[in-house]
């Protein structure tokens, strides 16, 4: 670990930086959308046009580092981030929230792929999990601490977007001023989504059901906090909730994930998740008992996007791994872009607890349908399952190929260790 941080320092605390600035964003527009008299309809766009951005990033961003380098595009992409995070409290409209989300978006995505190829490039055979795992904890430790930031100031001032705006900015310093060799960047080809579905049914729903809890939980949770009426600490403290369980209970999820029928897992996750939101739904007037639900649900819901990734391995090839990863993180994009807009329209229609009756349906039809797909096909034997990897939903293309290189690496060892005895 010590031998990461010495060669990733910098790496590492620049996106500890942007993910400040990204979860500060994403938590104020909810609160300020709110003060500025925005419909529900109008934020759950607003919040949608980030998950456009973020997937059209994706598709982009490996040929503009291509064409003009990490460098370039990893300075461009940041100046524009720094600049949209100012011009929300300037032009406080929907359709302009919506277009500088798009655009941000565009432009995390961006920055993800280029500073996860740096990651990569930088980190060996024997430290790449341990590398994964801090980049991972050092997304959830800087969503959190944005939360933490948010109580400091006034959300209808100007103060709460500058901080963002130039925490981004100095987030690029350590990362370009290291002496970090540019790394060479290719882009594997995806699987059809026919392909994908033929080989995971149960992937692909998963998939396709999570980035529809990821983008409820990052971008509509705040706006469920102001219509709840709930206090800028309050709904800070909610929405870190949320990312503290995710952080807590990866690891244990994990390690169970490779030792068990992994559909089980994902069941009981999927079902102790809908069974958090249901029990909010009700019960959720007691701002304990919130924190409690977006704990629980936040701890089940996350590790489920690396569960389902390790399953769908285990009925791949090794040289297949990096294609189906490329469709199902394009399933999830979308079923992102779907999350806020049904959110919105369900939370217009009966109130603020739509939040949690909508991730309660998600959760609880990824439960059935992983129910009955344990009975169309049997089980992989866990002790021929791959290793788990841990991978954030928040994390780009690049960060989930990463995580693919780990069970790859640990399918072939287990290999030469079989093929020795």
């Amino acid at each position: 670990m010590i031998q990461v941080l010495g060669s990733s320092w910098a790496l590492l605390l620049g996106m500890l930086l942007l993910m400040v600035g990204n979860g500060m964003q994403g938590t104020l527009l909810g609160i300020r959308g709110g003060i500025e008299g925005f419909s529900t309809i109008e934020m759950s766009v607003v919040m949608s046009a980030y998950f456009v951005g973020f997937l059209g990033g994706s598709k982009l961003a490996p040929e503009m580092i291509r064409r003009v380098g990490h460098v370039r595009v990893f300075a461009a992409l940041g100046s524009m981030i720094s600049a949209v995070l100012v011009l929300y409290p300037a032009f406080a409209h929907p359709a302009a929230w919506t277009l500088e989300r798009v655009i941000i978006g565009f432009c995390f995505s961006g920055v993800y792929v280029t500073a996860e190829s740096w990651l990569n490039n930088a980190a060996t055979n024997e430290n790449r999990g341990k590398a994964l795992s801090l980049y991972m904890i050092m997304q959830m430790l800087g969503i959190v601490t944005a939360q933490a930031i948010l109580v400091t100031g006034e959300p209808s001032g100007f103060i709460l977007f500058v901080i963002p705006s130039v925490l981004v900015s100095i987030a690029f310093a350590p990362i370009l001023l290291s002496i970090s060799p540019t790394p060479s960047f290719h882009a594997t080809k995806p699987m059809t989504l026919l392909q994908i579905w033929r080989i995971s049914p149960l992937g692909c729903v998963g998939m396709f059901l999570l980035g529809g809890v990821f983008s409820a939980q990052f971008g509509m949770a705040a706006v469920y906090g102001t219509e709840r009426g709930l206090s800028v600490g309050q709904i800070s403290g909610f929405v870190s909730a949320i990312y503290i369980g995710a952080l807590v209970l990866q690891y244990p999820i994990g390690w169970m994930s490779d030792r068990i029928d992994r559909r089980v897992l994902i069941t009981s996750a999927a079902a102790i998740g809908a069974l958090a939101s249901i029990f909010a739904l009700f019960f959720a007037e007691t701002f304990t008992f919130l924190l409690a639900a977006g704990f629980v649900l936040g701890g089940m819901s996350n590790p489920l996007y690396a569960l389902l990734i390790a399953y769908v391995n285990d009925y791949l090839e090794h040289e297949d791994m990096a294609a189906a990863s490329g469709m199902l993180i394009f399933v999830n994009g979308i079923g992102a872009i779907a999350g806020p807009l049904l959110t919105g329209w369900i939370m217009g229609a009966m109130g603020p607890q739509g939040f949690w009756l909508y991730i309660s349906i998600l959760m609880g039809g990824l439960t059935g349908y992983a129910l009955w797909r344990m009975t169309r096909r049997p089980a992989v034997p866990a002790h021929d399952t791959g290793s788990y990897a841990p991978v954030s939903m928040a994390a780009s293309p690049v960060a989930v190929e990463l995580a693919q290189d780990l069970f790859i690496e640990a399918a072939q060892d287990e290999e030469n260790s079989s093929d020795a005895a």
